[in-house]
């Protein structure tokens, strides 16, 4: 039974199932602009917890711009769910609001699954979606942070980080440099790993002999054997 109060904004606290990592600064700030000329037009949710506070479940950035506009008390729908149900609604608001890139996104569908104990067909039924798609957003947690710092940076798309899966991890690393070099779309990237999967791997360097040395005086044999 969902109730909607006006909450002081320094008394929720953020959530720990957050999903999402990071925020930007000049979207937040366009909000706040929003919402102090046309109000704040949906409230952000919430649950109490036992310290007599409450705990943010979804609605940060309109929290956040709120707090930056100096908007004092907050619209907040509260409810009394668990863990497990306060994690979902968390996820799903995200992800029907697309807030996070594909790589916060794998990470809480993970962080998910294993909250729910439950396999990826069981998880993807809960959540409505086809068991092939979570399974290939789950495969992105397979690349280094590194790579995934890097496509993010660089604004590449969840399409860019699966063709990257398909090299071994020993190629990936210069195959995202040469993408990000010559800018390449996601055809292009597709065609470009092809090349390299269908190129004959290098034959190891054969090792150069030793000159063979023939002693023709006996005497020098005997030599180097004192």
């Amino acid at each position: 039974h969902a109730r909607v109060v006006l909450l002081d904004v320094d008394s929720i606290t953020p959530s720990p199932y957050q999903a999402r990592k990071t925020f930007s600064e000049k979207e937040i700030k366009k909000l706040a602009v929003s919402i102090l000329q046309n109000g704040l037009l949906q409230p952000i949710s919430v649950r109490p917890t036992i310290d007599g506070r409450w705990q943010l479940i979804a609605g940060e950035r309109r929290l956040r711009a709120c707090k930056l506009a100096g908007i004092r008390t907050i619209p907040a729908i509260v409810y009394h769910f668990e863990d497990e149900k306060t994690a979902a609604l968390s996820l799903l608001e995200n992800i029907q609001r697309e807030q996070l890139n594909p790589f916060e996104q794998a990470r809480a569908l993970r962080e998910l699954l294993d909250l729910w104990g439950c396999t990826q067909e069981a998880g993807a039924r809960r959540l409505g979606i086809a068991q092939p798609t979570l399974a290939n957003k789950l495969r992105l947690l397979k690349l280094s942070s590194d790579i995934r710092d890097q496509i993010r940076r660089n604004h590449l798309t969840e399409r860019h980080a699966r063709a990257l899966l398909r090299l071994p991890d020993t190629l990936r690393a210069d195959a995202l440099s040469h993408i990000i070099a010559h800018q390449l779309n996601v055809a292009a990237t597709d065609r470009y790993i092809d090349t390299l999967l269908l190129s004959p791997a290098p034959a190891p360097a054969k090792k150069s002999k030793k000159p063979t040395i023939f002693l023709r005086d006996v005497r020098l044999f005997l030599n180097t054997m004192t």
